[in-house]
């Protein structure tokens, strides 16, 4: 990958490769001086006024740094690969508006898919299997609708929305929390191999960065940056989605929730989301309608359309009671029963939890109470 006019790869990787230097100091250094070359071409005594120690090491040289920096450039000249800096025609548009957009992003599969209109779909590594079901339908759906799926490739839900949007039209997005070369989890190698043919996996942090905590919450508003808005199909109140959708709202995107039981922990980061103004989803049209693509409307399952059966006219609650009888079901069952997509039941089972007319028991079946 040679160059793009104007743009100095390797002084970009200097400055990315540098330890200590993060995305604030980077911008800092940016803001005072004007270029990457003009940062490296400071005293150390400027460097560190306005970045500390650590900016002022960028005037040291450093074989090290500098063996990762053709490392860095040899990589991107393999197909597929590229590296986008921050200001050239290819770096992504909603990226460039955030307060501290990456300097570098490695991209391997398609670049062109970060520039497209997509949403996020996150949720708990730990998701039940509902909510997997649940993500790999509206993964389906959003893609289907022309809408990138983007999420963290992380166990759970992440790779649920992954896994659904791959058999859609637009494909998929995989931000990664670890160097472009890394699949984290290390399970997910076939998974990102896919997302990298039908989409793009990208990352702002170099080659053979660990997987550390910190790099997760970079990680996550790269992905509220990339999105019209972020969807959290399941997330403890201590889940990592949430940041994402927090940095989701900072950003002005969308924030988007579905409802789960008020018994389940893993249903109390999207209901606190919901308590807090959060769009309710039950269907794609939902968050169609949220993103202000479609006009507000109800649809039966992710994929939107009549319910299957009682006419276009039948609400899917009068369905679900109907078929539910008085004796405890399974949702499978349900499913079969009134021809609901995945999303559209878990919606409305947990609404109807809510308002008292059904009970979960503790073997996933459901109850009707009146």
């Amino acid at each position: 990958m040679q160059p793009l006019p104007g743009f100095t790869l390797a002084d970009w990787l200097r400055l990315a490769l540098a330890p200590g230097i993060g995305p604030v100091t980077l911008h800092a250094l940016l803001r005072a001086f004007g270029s990457p070359a003009a940062v490296l071409a400071q005293p150390p005594s400027a460097l560190a006024a306005v970045g500390g120690r650590a900016a002022a090491a960028l005037a040291t040289p450093d074989p090290s740094r500098e063996d990762d920096v053709t490392r860095s450039l040899e990589w991107a000249d393999r197909p597929g690969h590229h590296l986008l800096a921050l200001g050239s025609p290819g770096y992504p548009r909603w990226l460039e508006r955030m307060p501290d957009p990456p300097g570098l992003l490695w991209v391997r599969g398609d670049p062109d898919r970060l520039g497209l209109p997509a949403v996020a779909v996150v949720g708990s590594r730990h998701a039940t299997a509902g909510g997997r079901d649940t993500a790999h339908a509206f993964g389906q759906a959003l893609a289907d609708a022309g809408l990138v799926v983007v999420s963290g490739l992380a166990r759970g839900i992440d790779a649920a929305a992954h896994a659904g949007a791959l058999r859609g039209a637009a494909g998929t997005v995989a931000v990664l929390g670890t160097g472009i070369d890394r699949v984290y989890p290390a399970e997910h190698a076939l998974l990102a191999d896919r997302i990298a043919d039908h989409g793009a996996l990208v990352t702002e942090s170099p080659l053979g960065a660990p997987p550390v905590a910190g790099r997760f919450p970079q990680r996550n508003r790269i992905i509220a940056a990339l999105s019209r808005g972020v969807l959290v199909v399941e997330a403890a109140r201590s889940s990592g989605s949430l940041i994402t959708a927090r940095l989701a709202g900072d950003l002005g995107r969308e924030v988007m929730a579905i409802p789960g039981s008020i018994h389940s922990p893993l249903a109390k980061g999207c209901n606190a989301l919901l308590r807090d103004g959060a769009a309710l989803v039950e269907t794609v049209d939902d968050v169609l309608a949220a993103l202000g693509l479609v006009p507000a409307q109800r649809a039966a399952g992710p994929g939107g359309g009549d319910a299957a059966e009682g006419g276009p006219d039948a609400a899917p609650d009068d369905l679900l009671l109907a078929a539910m009888g008085f004796d405890p079901v399974d949702p499978d069952r349900l499913a079969e029963a009134t021809g609901l997509g995945a999303g559209e039941l878990a919606g409305q089972l947990s609404l109807m939890e809510l308002d008292g007319r059904l009970e979960r028991l503790p073997d996933g079946r459901c109850l009707r109470r009146r």
